[in-house]
């Protein structure tokens, strides 16, 4: 079961959105702050929709972890942390060690027949009880996003037995993040961090621990303090895709928009099938006026997934910045077709039927229409206010 690529899908799903209506140079807007899900624990965890323009100047937290050739990158490491070490050869770390193998495989029947068999075999073993405290986090079917597990019963459960293998055995670094994990889905954010803190004491070399601290410091506000966090988890696992996308989501975030496109083109290196992998790099270079590669890389990921709203409208974006008005307001319709929910999709429309005096009534519908989405976003206010001014320019101008 992937659970090192962060929402934040835990990955970038950016969706960028411009700024201004009808005059000057659109930029992208102000993004939100990141909402604990990923840069995806589970795969389809989401990252923030609207990224903020960064500037790829110096910023804070780590420096970016040298890059190898790309043949150079080793297998990708396993995402669920062994519950024995790997030289075991006791009955009962055999059968831990092929629960977890099961359970990264995301076959958690046969996960759950080894790690039944270790308990009953080493009831007061802390690792067999670890087992079964993730079967009741995969049978919760919670999304590893920052309180999305409050009030479940399933994963309060879950706490509640990795709690007791954590005070059987402290020094067991995997009870410690499975607990910091679960904590972070019950939104008990204090715990959680200590919990985190703990496991990468106990296990520095494992990547999944930092990448796991650096998800919940983030998901808690704590964006420079996540960055040496998922730098580690790379610089222990190069050959992670997903790692590689979160750390150049968690760079894009800070501005440090160099740093973020060469661990894209990385993570392109590594997973050159993953539309989501192109999107993230693509929309990166839109930030550094690459327009060329940017677009390429755009269209390479909707050839792949030809459904996925975000990367029209990104693509409608990197048309509109170089002034291909008919192409931009294709790809933000396309957008919309697929996903009418996509607030930056009807306020990017809008901005390109602003351009024309004929096609101002629908630039004002579609703000009516993200407004109805959500009545608080900024950027909509901004616009219509713009969109009103330019109105009553020209209307003293009859």
């Amino acid at each position: 079961m992937n659970r090192n690529r962060c929402s934040f899908s835990w990955g970038v799903a950016v969706a960028l959105a411009l700024a201004t209506a009808c005059g000057g140079e659109p930029k992208p807007a102000e993004s939100p702050a990141p909402v604990p899900a990923p840069v995806e624990p589970p795969r389809e965890a989401r990252a923030p929709e609207v990224m903020t323009e960064g500037n790829g100047g110096a910023g804070n937290g780590a420096s970016t972890p040298a890059e190898p050739p790309a043949a150079a990158y080793p297998p990708a490491r396993a995402t669920t942390i062994p519950l024995a070490a790997a030289n075991s050869d006791d009955p009962v770390s055999r059968m831990l060690l092929e629960g977890d193998a099961a359970f990264e495989r995301g076959d958690v029947a046969a996960a759950a027949k080894q790690y039944e068999a270790a308990r009953a075999a080493a009831p007061k073993r802390a690792a067999p009880q670890v087992g079964m405290a993730r079967l009741r986090i995969a049978r919760a079917n919670v999304p590893m996003d920052f309180g999305a597990g409050k009030g479940n019963k399933e994963l309060a459960a879950a706490v509640k037995e990795l709690r007791a293998a954590a005070r059987l055995e402290p020094s067991l670094g995997v009870a410690q993040v499975e607990l910091g994990r679960a904590l972070l889905m019950m939104g008990d954010a204090p715990a959680s961090l200590e919990s985190l803190r703990r496991g990468v004491v106990l296990l520095p070399n494992e990547p999944e621990s930092h990448a796991a601290l650096g998800v919940a410091l983030l998901a808690t506000g704590h964006q420079s303090e996540s960055l040496p966090e998922l730098a580690r988890a790379v610089e222990l696992d190069p050959g992670s895709a997903p790692r590689r996308g979160n750390y150049g989501t968690v760079l894009l975030m800070a501005g440090r928009v160099k740093e973020a496109i060469a661990q894209y083109e990385a993570q392109v290196k590594l997973a050159d099938g993953d539309a989501r992998a192109h999107s993230d790099l693509g929309s990166a270079l839109l930030f550094e006026n690459d327009f060329a590669r940017g677009v390429a890389e755009l269209k390479r990921a909707i050839a792949l997934d030809p459904k996925r709203a975000t990367f029209h409208t990104n693509l409608g974006y990197a048309y509109q910045q170089q002034g291909q008005l008919a192409e931009a307001i294709a790809e933000y319709r396309q957008a919309i077709q697929l996903d009418d929910k996509l607030a930056s999709a009807w306020i990017n429309l809008a901005t390109a039927l602003a351009k024309d005096p004929r096609t101002r009534t629908e630039a004002r519908a579609a703000l009516e229409k993200a407004r109805a989405i959500d009545a608080t976003d900024p950027r909509v206010k901004a616009n219509l206010e713009e969109l009103d001014a330019l109105e009553k320019k020209e209307k003293g101008k009859r």
